[in-house]
């Protein structure tokens, strides 16, 4: 039974002012903040095997309000409109399959309607469209690189107090990246998010559990619980930096397979002034027939930007990485510019094959109100998929 169904407009509001309080009704509105959110990007694709190379410029524009507080209570509203400028590309919905997939549909959308109540001493309620991320994105994000990004249909609790901080949310609904619609742009069941992070002296330990089960997309549904520590320490004139992960994950609702998968995180890095440098090796579990899946990250962010491994292969994967990154704030005219190179290598996680390697370069410049970026992605195949390469360009203005 659907418990959260609503609809409305909205705003990209990651940057909005937390709501002033209103003796009044009237007030409250009068208090509202006006947001804006404009997106302009230019995406190339090159794949083999696909007759011709995409060319998507593509145009998001989100816009919205929230109010200020009455009764401990504010109304935050946003819509999203997409435009396909130049379609030479599959966005999955307008039939032009000759071309790889570009999955940024041309589409109008309410992006976030929802209620956020703070009555409760150290806590945030949130009814509605929403947008959840949790963590680094790995297991539950927005998809925030598509046009269209992934929000939630939910009544979700947030208390915060002692640095401990309960995060606690039920879905009913989850709106994908492909639009309303689309057959796959959205999930319906019970979706449960649990996530608990505590301070520790090496860093902030998180517990987890996420409970899927789908009633339209059924071999998305699993359960997975698992830990995860990320901290620095200074050694010297360094930062030392680390993550760890683990998790486990079973089938759940109406899946027909049979699961019993994990997947494991090691990461560790040094920074000095500008510069960082990480190596990773990220595993995520297969047994020939099922695999670790994590159907509501930002895929995006993980296994390298080519997107060649938004599921995970039925024989697992074996994912070593190097990233080197730099950042100088400020530089120039610019608030920040940050520089990111990452090399991937794909293995099986059963047998012996190599799927391909992967580069990815990445240079973002801001201003106050601005965001530049360049990026490149070039997956070499082996075993698996095939060679593409990936170019976008792209300005963002918020306000």
């Amino acid at each position: 039974m659907r418990t959260v169904r609503v609809l409305a407009l909205g705003v990209f509001a990651a940057s909005v002012s937390p709501p002033a309080v209103a003796q009044t009704f009237g007030e409250a509105v009068r208090a509202s903040k006006f947001d804006i959110d404009w997106r302009l990007r230019q995406e190339t694709v090159e794949q083999d095997g696909i007759p011709s190379s995409a060319n998507a410029v593509t145009s998001r524009l989100r816009a919205g309000v929230t109010t200020g507080a009455f009764r401990a209570t504010s109304l935050q509203m946003e819509a999203v409109y997409v435009e396909d400028i130049v379609d030479d590309y599959n966005s999955t919905l307008n039939g032009n399959v000759g071309y790889p997939v570009v999955a940024d549909p041309d589409i109008t959308a309410v992006n976030r309607f929802a209620f956020i109540n703070k009555s409760l001493p150290k806590t945030t309620l949130t009814l509605g469209r929403q947008r959840i991320i949790l963590d680094d994105h790995r297991f539950v994000g927005n998809v925030g690189w598509r046009q269209n990004e992934q929000t939630y249909d939910a009544l979700r609790a947030v208390r915060t107090g002692e640095g401990v901080k309960m995060d606690v949310t039920y879905a009913d609904q989850v709106n994908r990246v492909f639009g309303p619609e689309s057959p796959a742009g959205k999930w319906h069941g019970d979706v449960v998010l649990a996530n608990f992070a505590l301070p520790m002296p090496v860093g902030t330990l998180t517990f987890f559990g996420y409970l899927l089960d789908f009633e339209d997309a059924v071999a998305a549904s699993s359960n997975t619980v698992g830990a995860r520590l990320t901290g620095s320490k200074p050694i010297g004139s360094l930062t030392g930096l680390y993550t760890l992960s683990y998790a486990a994950q079973e089938d759940a609702g109406s899946n027909p397979a049979s699961i019993g998968e994990h997947s494991y995180l090691l990461e560790g890095g040094l920074r000095i002034a500008k510069l960082t440098a990480s190596l990773g090796y990220e595993v995520l579990s297969g047994n020939g027939t099922v695999s670790f899946q994590t159907p509501l990250a930002t895929l995006h962010a993980f296994q390298g930007w080519a997107d060649k491994f938004l599921a995970t292969p039925v024989n697992g994967i074996e994912n070593p990485y190097l990233k080197l990154g730099y950042r100088a704030e400020p530089l120039g005219p610019f608030k920040s510019v940050a520089a990111l190179a990452v090399l991937h290598e794909f293995n099986a996680e059963v047998g012996s094959a190599h799927y391909g390697d992967e580069l990815d370069l990445q240079l973002v410049a801001q201003t106050e109100r601005l965001t530049f970026m360049i990026k490149y992605a070039t997956y070499d195949a082996d075993e698996l998929h095939t060679n593409t390469d990936k170019f976008w360009v792209s300005m963002e203005y918020a306000f």
